[in-house]
């Protein structure tokens, strides 16, 4: 099983993101990965990529969700 690299793109004044990160760490620890949370207000070019859509999950370099977050998809996806 090749372990993913999973981000998820957040800004720190973003209740959603607090919300989905507490979500998700459980189903990706279980993958055997770890979750990095990216500040897109760090990065002028994040900042302009993902805007208003925090959070986004980020796998391997490809958007996964935006806002919303099923655990079954994202544990399917972390095993494929």
């Amino acid at each position: 099983m090749t372990v993913k690299r999973v981000e998820l793109m957040v800004r720190a004044t973003c209740g959603s993101c607090d919300r989905v990160a507490r979500q998700i760490t459980p189903v990706v620890a279980a993958a055997g990965s770890r979750l990095e949370l990216v500040d897109v207000d760090c990065d002028p070019d994040l900042a302009a990529e993902y805007g208003d859509r925090v959070p986004v999950v980020v796998i391997d370099g490809e958007e996964f969700a935006c806002w919303e977050v099923d655990d079954a998809d994202l544990a399917a996806e972390l095993v494929e």
